[in-house]
């Protein structure tokens, strides 16, 4: 009965209020209470159901270097309806993130070096013990380095390293046995153009993105089978603190070689998250370019 009562209302394209099989208990248990017989079919699907316009989102995410880019499409994400996790490497920026976030959604902070196997360990544990359990994990960390490979040092080189690619790899690992578990779930992981075709002076940080778009297409295909998807966004320029070591001549100049003729705002790449973000599953394995026709 508790099958055949969760395929109606998944059959007729009704979005629950909870999970099916949940919502199907309840009105299992009203039926043998002798409640649910006393309500029509109309008023059965305006207790338990809302119609999939107005499907209420309720996400637990992990932002990583959550004062970044996607700090931002966090907020459009969860507009009041979802619970966020932030781990921050600058502590500096945390009390303001938290406190900005907090005005949208639940929040919980754990600041760490996502460089770190235990920063992925912790902030996965509080993210589960909070909310319990995790739909989307967003690797946005991110350093840059500009010079020539041959000056950069072992320390610099492990740092980039460390902070743009190990990050995925922990943070990755940890969540995903609790995605597994419900066989469900997205991670999201931010790129660059330069992880596609290089940069002058930009090798370890082209390096990194490049190996991140390699751990994307792979994983996918790993976690595909259990009904998680993993994509990855390929940025160009945007007008985020990273690229504000430009001065006003470079910027000019850096513009003018995007037809659009522009950064792309912080407010426009948050949105295009949100819009992979909410896709549907069957998108994955993919790195999706947002740079204005640049590359």
């Amino acid at each position: 009965m508790k099958a055949a009562v969760a395929s109606f209302f998944t059959r007729h394209n009704f979005v629950c209020h909870e999970n099916v099989n949940v919502l199907a208990s309840a009105i299992f248990d009203d039926m043998n209470n002798g409640l649910a017989g006393k309500k029509s079919d109309e008023d059965m699907i305006k207790t338990y159901c809302l119609p999939p316009e107005k499907k209420v989102v309720n996400k637990s995410v992990i932002v990583i270097d959550a004062g970044g880019t996607n700090f931002r499409s966090c907020l459009v994400t969860f507009d009041g309806n979802g619970e966020a996790s932030i781990s921050e490497m600058e502590k500096t920026k945390m009390p303001g993130v938290e406190k900005e976030l907090s005005k949208k959604t639940r929040v919980i902070s754990c600041f760490g070096s996502v460089a770190e196997k235990k920063t992925a360990i912790t902030m996965t544990q509080k993210a589960m013990n909070t909310f319990g359990q995790i739909d989307l994990l967003i690797n946005n960390a991110g350093i840059s380095h500009i010079g020539l490979l041959s000056d950069m040092t072992s320390e610099e080189w492990h740092t980039l390293m460390g902070t743009n690619l190990d990050s995925v790899f922990y943070m990755s690992k940890a969540v995903i046995p609790h995605m597994l578990h419900r066989h469900s779930g997205k991670i999201l992981n931010i790129s660059s153009v330069w992880g596609e075709v290089g940069a002058s002076c930009e090798a370890a940080y082209s390096a990194s993105k490049g190996a991140i778009n390699a751990l994307t297409k792979a994983l996918a295909k790993e976690l595909a089978p259990s009904h998680i998807s993993v994509n990855g966004i390929s940025f160009g320029v945007i007008d985020t603190d990273m690229n504000r070591c430009f001065d006003e001549e470079e910027r000019a100049a850096l513009s003018e070689e995007i037809p659009y003729g522009r950064f792309a705002s912080p407010e426009e790449a948050a949105a295009f998250c949100y819009q992979i973000t909410e896709s549907p599953e069957y998108l994955t394995g993919q790195i999706i370019r947002f740079d204005g026709g640049w590359i």
